[in-house]
């Protein structure tokens, strides 16, 4: 999961959504560095100049289609369908100057399958410091809303606490992106305080949210995704030809119909207000060791092959007869490669 800091129910809500804080830089300090680069270069505006040494909201800034799909297609193993839709959204999004709607993505799988690293890389490639920026935004609902006795207070208080947030946010950076994780553990009916924003609205109160991102992580609808990969398997056709259409209404009215989705009977997808229901497919034996490569890579080790294979023989499998699909996905990857 990622990661949010350790703070407590109440208190938690309370840190989030207090005012948004300043870069950590001293202003003459940074006067004095930029007047003298603008000495130097005699071209670079201030604002060119400034954003050098603190982070700006650059909302006109472009979206580099191809080092994302590089990076997708590269670092996400066994999600055809996810790599696809999630780079032609953003492409699409980004390069509309004037969208009618924030974009709204929910995503859906079991753990271990990228949900939250496909998060991680689209914060980075939107704003440069990634899940760190000032401007990327982390909602945990077992965090922030633990306790289910208190459905009603959250539903009451703290929507209103929520929204407030948002609008803080959006109003400091248009194109600010908002994660919210671990969307099946959120009591029914929270999520919908935000709906307003997510919607066809120029303006709401001078604030305009067209251009900034939502993404939804949810396990929920992991089962409906697998029997599907599962009856492509049983009838000899590969994932690969999976595609969105086979996965995405049943996706769709699956978390509708669920009560543990976060999204039960929920007005997001009552009023078509989530532009994509994103899969990820149940990871194979094959991608465990893919994922075992790549963090063998990342620590600067060899890749060892005995290694490789030692560990994805570790991991358990379902189902029971076929035992095609790992339980974890990749989640326990790297504790696993500790012991190696």
């Amino acid at each position: 999961m990622l990661r949010a800091g350790r703070l407590g129910g109440a208190c938690a809500l309370r840190l989030l959504l207090a005012a948004h804080t300043v870069a950590a830089f001293e202003p003459i300090s940074v006067g004095i560095a930029i007047g003298a680069a603008s000495a130097l270069t005699g071209y670079l505006s201030y604002t060119d100049l400034y954003c050098r040494f603190a982070e700006c909201c650059r909302e006109e800034q472009p979206l580099n289609a191809s080092a994302l799909k590089q990076e997708l297609e590269e670092k996400l193993f066994g999600q055809h369908l996810a790599t696809e839709v999630i780079l032609k959204a953003l492409t699409g999004f980004k390069n509309n100057k004037n969208p009618k709607k924030p974009l709204t993505l929910s995503l859906h799988g079991w753990a271990g399958t990228g949900k939250n690293f496909v998060s991680q890389i689209v914060a980075e490639n939107l704003h440069r410091k990634g899940l760190k920026s000032n401007f990327v935004h982390l909602f945990v609902s077992t965090l922030h809303f633990p306790h289910e006795q208190q459905i009603k207070l959250y539903q009451a208080r703290n929507s209103d606490q929520l929204q407030s947030w948002i609008r803080g946010n959006v109003s400091a950076c248009a194109s600010s992106l908002f994660i919210f994780d671990e969307m099946d553990k959120l009591h029914p009916g929270v999520i919908d305080a935000i709906k307003p924003f997510l919607d066809y609205y120029e303006q709401i109160d001078g604030v305009s949210y067209r251009k900034a991102i939502f993404i939804f992580l949810s396990n929920a609808g992991g089962d409906l995704i697998t029997k599907t990969a599962l009856d492509f398997w049983r009838a000899g056709r590969k994932r690969e030809d999976i595609q969105l259409k086979d996965l995405e209404p049943v996706l769709s009215v699956g978390v509708f119909n669920n009560k543990h989705s976060g999204l039960w009977h929920s007005g997001l997808i009552d009023r078509n207000l989530i532009d994509y229901f994103i899969p990820f497919l149940p990871l194979e034996y094959r991608h465990v060791k893919m994922c075992v490569r790549a963090e063998m890579k990342a620590r600067g080790s060899a890749v060892d092959e005995d290694i490789v294979t030692s560990v994805a023989d570790e991991m358990t499998f379902f189902p029971k007869d076929e035992k095609i699909y790992s339980d974890k996905g990749c989640k326990t990857v790297q504790s696993r490669l500790d012991f190696h």
